[in-house]
């Protein structure tokens, strides 16, 4: 075992780097953990052994090592057959490196598991990844080299992501104790695109993984990617903690002046199984005005959410149910009209910002050129919202589709949509 010492998490505080503003200060800085490289080539961390980062500090800006593994500018690396304990702000970073493969990995922790950043040629592969309080495995395209890198060519599959308490991956117990994050929403612990989001994502293929106690899928671009030609198959995922599934392209711009809002387009999934989903966001895809979500394609895939809901609630936006933390409005959330969602185009993305959502299954806004087909969206408790909420969409394809819905609810609400089309689907 190797495990960080009192003396490897004492020394001077890195200077301020003027990329800062751009990204987590942890993005910046590379040198201040355990185990680190830099301009590397045709290097391996391999073995049996568990890396222990349990004296990692958090205090960032005070000094201090605050990561396990960080390799920035290098190629031709491989991490495979370990296991990390308490990984500090990231078990692994890797920010600009070219030809990486992370095989048969075990990683406990409690804030981010792998970050990659700004790389090409990626494998991760055959690893179980936990941590309650932040993500497991995210894609990321930060400004820590001094400028955009287009993060391409990256593969995920064969892993489990989780939010379990911390420690009992690792020992075998998988203990699901953790009631939210620091954030207040359910236990994190999911894959995610973003939100650091100023390179784009080209050619990601994401197949053949489970989530559990975690939650659902993220692809995010707020700060000028264009996310393209992305692949998701062959998912599992059990007590979702938000959506189980989150697009969103927003206009929060952290980079540079004059970078232009990103884009989402060309993204398939396909054969996705949740049960257990919070029932206040239901699946997510949504732009902003004036910059679509398009081409994106969902097939064979089946929600199932706790349910339990009214469109009341939605309207009244009640403290006890509705997480504040990123809506960051005074006073909390305010009432409103149920169907009248706001835009909340410069903020954090997570499928909480809204607030409650006035659809249980998906709620489709600033979209256009979807596909739904063989969709099936239900609830373990009725619930008197509308499956599907369609607002200022073009050319929706709904084909062999089902929803489940109390008496007297729509299955469909739609507001500004042009082109909606329906075939072979039914509400039950």
């Amino acid at each position: 075992m190797i495990e960080a010492s009192s003396e490897t998490s004492s020394y001077d505080p890195p200077e301020p780097n003027q990329w800062d503003k751009f990204q987590d200060f942890g993005h910046s800085h590379f040198h201040n953990s355990l185990i680190w490289g830099e301009g590397l080539e045709n290097v391996a961390i391999t073995g049996g052994g568990r890396i222990s980062g349990k004296a990692l500090t958090r205090g960032e800006r005070g000094g201090g090592a605050d990561k396990v593994l960080a390799i920035k500018l290098s190629r031709n690396v491989t991490v495979r057959d370990i296991s990390i304990a308490n990984g500090g702000h990231f078990g692994i970073l890797a920010t600009g490196v070219d030809n990486l493969t992370i095989d048969n990995v075990l990683i406990d922790t409690n804030r981010d598991d792998v970050d990659i950043d700004s790389c090409r040629n990626v494998r991760i592969s055959n690893s179980s990844i936990n941590s309650p309080n932040d993500d497991a495995i995210t894609l990321k395209g930060t400004h820590a080299l001094g400028a955009a890198r287009a993060s391409e060519n990256i593969t995920i599959t064969n892993c489990l992501v989780s939010g379990f308490e911390i420690g009992s991956l690792l020992d075998g117990t998988y203990r699901r104790t953790v009631q939210r994050a620091p954030d207040r929403d359910g236990p994190t612990g999911r894959i995610k695109i973003g939100t650091e989001s100023e390179g784009d994502f080209r050619n990601i293929v994401i197949t053949n993984c489970v989530f559990d106690t975690s939650r659902g899928l993220a692809l995010e671009s707020v700060d000028g990617a264009n996310i393209e030609d992305v692949s998701v198959s062959n998912i599992t995922m059990r007590d979702v903690s938000n959506a189980p599934i989150f697009l969103r392209l927003g206009s929060r711009m952290r980079a540079p002046e004059g970078t232009a809002v990103g884009s989402i387009k060309r993204i398939n999934i396909s054969n996705v199984i949740a049960y257990n989903a919070d029932p206040r966001y239901g699946s997510i895809i949504s732009g902003i005005p004036g910059h679509d979500i398009e081409e994106v394609r969902l097939s064979g895939i089946r929600l199932v959410y706790r349910g339990g809901l009214t469109l009341d609630q939605v309207a009244k936006q009640p403290a006890d149910l509705v997480n504040t933390f990123f809506f960051r409005a005074s006073g909390g959330v305010p009432p409103r009209e149920p169907y009248d969602t706001p835009e909340r185009e410069r903020e954090y993305p997570e499928p909480s910002m809204f607030g409650m959502l006035p659809a249980y299954g998906f709620f489709i806004r600033h979209a256009k050129g979807i596909e739904l087909h063989d969709i099936h969206v239900s609830f373990v408790k009725e619930d008197g919202r509308p499956a599907f909420v369609l607002d200022n969409v073009e050319g929706i394809d709904f084909a062999g589709c089902q929803a489940a819905k109390a008496a007297g609810v729509p299955t469909m609400v739609t507001i500004k949509a042009k082109a909606v089309n329906a075939d072979g689907c039914s509400a039950q």
